[in-house]
């Protein structure tokens, strides 16, 4: 299953920000189990281990997955360099001792990245218990990515979800991420930009992001650009004299109407130049009443082409609350609650062993038990089969099966917790979601642009609708017995 690969050090792709190794990107004990599984010649054993999440985000019943491509650069460059071996001999146990022995840092020296790696493709609609990314490999390299992958997936899975509520709420509108000085940081703006972007957002304010990932960035100007002149006309007439053709004006610094009155004025300055006011921006108040009165004002001036565009604090929540008032907003500018999560700042995602090779090369099922069966685990080497109607030409239901058993003879659709049959797509066809990206640590995936997986996202939402919160989601019936079966035996 394994072969050798011989990778550079540190190499670093063009959209990626990271400028070091990122080998100690982890959680210590994932590096003391490693020791032990050397230690106890475990290393090479093969195993399966599964990412998933146990509950939809934010409220909702599905979830984008993103965060492959980003992944897909750490496995890449997965190598401990000298100065990571050497911060490692640092490191002391309980009783003073050095923590980690010369044998194990040798090792960790030469250490190269040999697994298969299927996952689910960015942009695909998933749901809780569906294996996202399915690791193969020894032991040892198989445990050691673990963190890394969690915390990649995990936290643009749960912005790119975001972002889909947030434009399925602007219900057409454009929605451009804003949230960079709010983010958690370089890595948390960049990333969530990126994520937010294959959720739905036509644009980023993040220059990098558009600089490293082709992402359109989009702009106004602060308030602190008006107060810096003796009155907001004179403001807006120095911008409009230095940025002639991106005038969107920020309207609200003193009284919001005069603003939009300032900004017309400055507009008709620009028409005789053959120049447009593109959009006004509102950032406070009542933005219902507000941006009413602001498209009255602007119609009345002839100006209706010119946006209003909107930011304050948006949520999904909000957004449709101002819908239903009657809000004249064109644009919406989303950005704390889009970037950090808002009311749910992590998704959850877990990493679990579900099958290990025996010495005589069998599969040997594993699973996690808990007294809160949502936390039970699903063994063996999962798949994900999603049924679609080319009638209908929607999706009709997903079925989680191990690719390691006798094959499947039936499509029942079988509820994880209480083995109920929630669906039967005899009729329908089929594809599995979790495409191979790694085989023996050769990539072999080709990762699409991300305007297409941002297409690819859009296109998916619409083959689940209308029904989207019901839809079926279970183990194959063998599965569920093979699962039940190991329950009942660990508890005896």
């Amino acid at each position: 299953m394994c072969m050798t690969l011989q990778f550079k050090t540190q190499i670093k792709p063009n959209n990626s920000i990271y400028g070091s190794s990122l080998s100690l990107m982890t959680d210590l004990y994932q590096l003391t189990m490693a020791a032990a599984c050397l230690g106890q010649q475990m290393h090479e054993r093969v195993a399966v281990s599964s990412l998933y999440f146990r509950k939809a985000p934010f409220g909702g019943k599905y979830a984008i997955v993103a965060g492959l491509e980003t992944a897909i650069q750490y496995l890449q460059n997965l190598s401990f360099t000298e100065n990571d071996i050497l911060y490692l001999k640092t490191l002391t146990d309980g009783a003073g001792s050095r923590l980690f022995s010369d044998y194990f840092l040798r090792y960790l020296s030469n250490f190269k990245f040999t697994c298969d790696i299927d996952a689910i493709p960015e942009g695909t609609v998933v749901f809780p218990n569906q294996p996202l990314v399915r690791v193969e490999g020894g032991l040892l390299a198989a445990q050691l990515v673990e963190t890394a992958l969690l915390n990649i997936i995990n936290f643009q899975t749960l912005i790119a979800t975001k972002a889909a509520h947030i434009v399925q709420a602007a219900q057409g509108d454009d929605v451009v991420e804003f949230g960079l000085r709010r983010a958690q940081g370089v890595d948390g703006g960049f990333s969530a930009s990126r994520a937010a972007y294959i959720g739905g957002c036509v644009a980023t304010s993040n220059v990098l992001a558009g600089k490293k990932l082709g992402i359109p960035v989009k702009g106004t100007h602060a308030h602190s650009w008006v107060m810096c002149f003796d009155n907001e006309l004179s403001a807006f007439r120095a911008y409009a004299k230095e940025m002639p053709n991106n005038c969107i004006f920020l309207v609200d610094t003193y009284d919001t109407l005069e603003g939009v009155k300032n900004a017309i004025i400055v507009g008709k300055e620009l028409e005789k130049k053959n120049q447009r006011l593109i959009g006004i921006r509102l950032d406070s108040g009542e933005l219902a009443t507000l941006s009413i009165e602001a498209r009255k004002l602007l119609d009345e001036a002839g100006f209706h082409h010119t946006k209003i565009i909107a930011s304050n604090d948006l949520d999904a929540d909000s957004i449709i609350g101002l819908k239903k008032e009657g809000a004249r907003i064109d644009t919406w500018g989303v950005g704390t609650n889009l970037v950090t999560g808002g009311e749910q700042s992590a998704l959850g995602g877990v990493y679990k062993l579900s099958a290990l090779k025996t010495h005589n090369k069998h599969w040997q099922d594993k699973i996690k038990l808990s007294e809160n069966s949502s936390k039970t685990s699903i063994p063996g080497c999962l798949q994900v089969r999603r049924f679609f109607n080319s009638a209908t030409q929607k999706y009709e239901g997903d079925m989680i099966y191990d690719v390691s058993s006798p094959q499947i003879d039936r499509t029942d659709i079988i509820h994880t917790f209480d083995g109920r049959i929630i669906d039967q797509p005899n009729d329908f066809g089929s594809n599995d979601l979790l495409e191979p990206i790694f085989r023996h640590g050769n990539l072999v995936y080709e990762q699409p642009k991300l305007s297409k997986i941002q297409e690819y996202t859009r296109e998916q939402l619409s083959l689940f609708q209308p029904i989207l919160a019901n839809y079926p989601v279970g183990l194959e019936q063998n599965l569920y017995q093979k699962r039940k079966t190991m329950i009942e035996q660990h508890k005896k």
